[in-house]
């Protein structure tokens, strides 16, 4: 006959499965073309977390900034937003607090661009110095990291991700337990992008064991194998991307 100790360990057990069971499972949901962001503003982001790739480069330079010491990153779709937003500021803070940071195609913003204002800094990680950016808020606009930030701006959760914070990424994730988790890769121009695809699959292995029973799309699961192909020589797969 059962002891009373077994009976309490077993009805225990069978609460931890049961709940194990009903708890419901995250969607891993991909986007792998900056074509697909204009549909996010259609859709209801408010029980999902956003994770943002753009590897090379806002993202991984976004968080080199913070490492380095960066107060806050504020991204804008426009180059006209980011110069806008310094200059509501500038009554109430010392204007060389704010930097601004941004390319067009791979460059550095310049005067002819913006009506007669140069950028102080571009998109690289090398830029961002602790010297320069520490305790600084950075104003960014990129041609494709940023505009794919704010089309998730919506969300209950966005995340800038790089190989960077991989970790620290997917642990969050896992503290968190979104019931959705739209992994976005930025992409170059108008077209997916190698490396930001690496960067979802690499996320996506992290988290496999612990979500691969929910619904997780096809996206996602080609990111995934696309990630175990290349991930003895990432900087060799990495560089062969436009």
């Amino acid at each position: 006959m059962a002891t009373v100790v077994e009976l309490g360990l077993l009805s225990k057990f069978l609460f931890a499965a049961f709940a194990s069971f009903a708890q419901p499972k995250m969607k891993i949901e991909t986007i792998l073309s900056p074509a697909e962001l204009s549909a996010l503003a259609r859709r209801d982001l408010r029980q999902t977390a956003c994770v943002v790739f753009d590897i090379l480069r806002a993202t991984s330079t976004f968080i080199t900034a913070l490492h380095h010491g960066a107060q806050e990153i504020i991204p804008f779709s426009e180059i006209s937003e980011a110069l806008d937003f310094k200059n509501s500021k500038l009554e109430t803070r010392n204007s060389k607090l704010i930097l601004l940071a941004g390319e067009r195609d791979g460059v550095k913003i310049r005067a002819a661009q913006t009506g007669g204002v140069d950028f102080d800094l571009g998109n690289s990680p090398r830029e961002f110095t602790r010297e320069k950016v520490a305790g600084k808020t950075i104003v960014a606009t990129t041609t494709n990291g940023t505009r794919a930030l704010r089309a998730c701006a919506h969300a209950k959760t966005v995340l800038a991700g790089s190989f960077l914070n991989l970790r620290a990424t997917a642990e969050f994730v896992r503290r968190t337990n979104p019931e959705t988790l739209l992994l976005v890769c930025s992409g170059t121009i108008a077209e997916v992008s190698l490396e930001d695809v690496l960067g979802v699959g690499a996320i996506c292995d992290l988290l496999w064991n612990d979500f691969a029973d929910g619904q997780v799309s096809d996206a996602a699961l080609m990111a995934r194998k696309l990630f175990q192909l290349a991930q003895k020589d990432l900087l060799e797969a990495a560089s062969q991307s436009r």
